[in-house]
């Protein structure tokens, strides 16, 4: 069995001071977000042993204050800094995913990326499992939202479309209307 979880980057600046989009920070909501969604993580186990993150500020920083919420209650991940997942379609992801070998062989797999490549492969690896966090996921996935897959699968490289059991669809939008 193998977990995976995509996590869009929390709530940005509409430009960055550079005017380059990949150098844009995240937000006051982006940080507030970031942090409920790292405690969010550290208080529903199974938690991630390895972390692929998009090398765009934004979601370097989702990464890095979801962890300071986490770091203390959970154990450390390896995190791997991928610039291929900047703006990644559902194939580069895909392929992110299953060449995944740090630490080796992880069974449970965090990204850290970015729409629309995030939203669409979510939408592409649904084969079943939660049919209200389905419908919640079908039309976007929100800043710092949160997908859960499990794979029955032995490999990384055994994934594939429609194959994900969906665990749970998170985001810090639906954490407050709960």
């Amino acid at each position: 069995m193998r977990r995976l979880m995509l996590l869009r980057h929390a709530k940005t600046e509409t430009d960055a001071p550079s005017g380059r989009d990949q150098d844009r920070r995240l937000d006051d909501r982006g940080h507030k977000d970031a942090a409920q969604i790292g405690d969010w993580i550290a208080s529903h186990p199974p938690f991630p042993n390895a972390v692929l993150v998009s090398h765009a500020v934004r979601a370097r920083q989702t990464w890095d204050i979801a962890w300071d919420t986490m770091k203390d209650r959970v154990p450390a991940p390896q995190v791997e800094i991928l610039p291929e997942l900047y703006h990644a379609d559902p194939a580069q992801i895909l392929e992110s995913i299953r060449t995944a070998t740090i630490p080796s062989d992880p069974k449970r797999l965090l990204l850290v990326g970015h729409n629309p490549g995030m939203h669409e492969i979510a939408l592409m690896l649904i084969g079943g499992g939660d049919h209200a966090g389905a419908k919640a996921l079908a039309h976007n996935l929100p800043t710092a939202g949160l997908a859960i897959f499990d794979f029955d699968v032995k490999d990384w490289g055994d994934v594939a479309y429609r194959r994900g059991k969906l665990v749970l669809f998170v985001s810090p939008k639906l954490l407050r209307s709960a």
